[in-house]
């Protein structure tokens, strides 16, 4: 295993919680749900339940992959964990691929294993990069399948990432075929998703073709790894990469329009990168998104411990059954059909994507 491959996972835990890794441009703001004056539904009996890849989660809030592989990280997987068993929704851990490459540490492993000791019964899913696929092939996967049981396996598309980090992994040669085969042949669900810079339509459509069950669109918003792989290439004197890493910070597909465009393709889209509100996840299924998802607003509650997780998913839940009660929504399904109205540069990025032809 490379001696970077441990550390570098509690190198970026450090930066995204102290340093300015965030960017604006998410696209929601130009999201207006249309209100509804007369609901004539009960707030109460609003049902946020999905049915999401064969399982049932309670509201359709994924705590994104965030991490895993060093001993360190263990306390916050733990407590995400714990609040999703609590809560029922799913939740991802960060690439095992430190995992792969060193099983007979005790100490890493637990950083993945114990999500599945605290969390019998939550839809927990692995992750490993598309990158690495043509190395591990199927077997590989079903690996990293069996450290956490999980029920799906996200593949990540993280090549912005590799191309700012002076160790990163940039050959992107034969990925789609690879996904292919590990969506043809994997014993779980596959969920393909970006990191930061969105899905656009053609490429949506290419996942979908090659059998991905879900796509998580990962859109530009919120956290910005090409700028935290900069922190970290200046911290080793590698000033091209850091150069790159910080040009490239606002890079991408801001979500709302990659959770159009990735609608259009699939039927199981997961909406994140900016999302931050319960409003927001109301809004991406209304651009129609299966589900929202976060990252980095779960990392300083998990420090806290799982009852921290729990609250925040809690107000999560409530500013999301708010905006289905207003909308007149009463279930998911209705609020995937509910009237919305684009602005701004939303509307324009999305107006211009399907004049060109996307």
């Amino acid at each position: 295993m490379e001696p970077e491959t441990s550390d570098r996972k509690d190198d970026h835990i450090e930066i995204i919680l102290e340093e300015d890794v965030e960017t604006p441009g998410s696209g929601f703001s130009d999201v207006q749900l249309i209100h509804e004056a007369l609901p004539e539904i009960h707030r109460d009996d609003i049902d946020t339940s999905i049915e999401f890849c064969g399982h049932e989660l309670a509201a359709p809030i994924v705590i994104e992959s965030m991490t895993g592989g060093h001993p360190n990280t263990t306390k916050i997987n733990r407590a995400l964990a714990q609040a999703a068993q609590e809560t029922g929704i799913a939740m991802g851990v960060g690439s095992q691929r430190a995992g792969l490459e060193k099983p007979e540490d005790e100490a890493l492993m637990e950083s993945f294993t114990v999500v599945r000791d605290v969390a019998p019964d939550a839809f927990l899913y692995g992750n490993i990069g598309a990158a690495q696929l043509a190395e591990y092939g199927v077997e590989g996967v079903e690996r990293a399948v069996e450290m956490i049981d999980a029920d799906a396996m996200a593949i990540h598309l993280n090549f912005l990432q590799e191309a700012a980090q002076p160790e990163g992994d940039i050959d992107a040669r034969d990925c789609l075929k690879q996904v292919e085969t590990v969506a043809s042949e994997l014993s779980v669900p596959v969920i393909v998703k970006e990191t930061g810079s969105g899905i656009s339509n053609a490429t949506a459509q290419r996942l979908t073709d090659a059998g991905a069950d879900v796509l998580d669109v990962a859109g530009k918003g919120g956290t910005t790894w090409s700028g935290v792989e900069a922190y970290r290439a200046s911290a080793v004197g590698a000033e091209r990469h850091a150069k790159i890493g910080n040009l490239f910070r606002s890079w991408g597909i801001p979500t709302a329009v990659s959770t159009v465009e990735a609608a259009d393709a699939h039927s199981c889209v997961v909406a994140s990168g900016g999302v931050r509100s319960g409003l927001d996840i109301a809004k991406a299924i209304a651009l129609g998104a299966q589900a929202g998802g976060l990252a980095k607003p779960f990392l300083q509650p998990a420090g806290r411990g799982s009852e921290a997780v729990i609250d925040l998913i809690g107000d999560l839940r409530a500013e999301l059954t708010t905006a289905m009660f207003v909308s007149g929504s009463n279930s998911v399904a209705e609020l995937q059909e509910t009237e919305y109205v684009l602005l701004g540069r939303t509307k324009e990025f999305i107006d211009q994507r399907r004049d060109g032809g996307q």
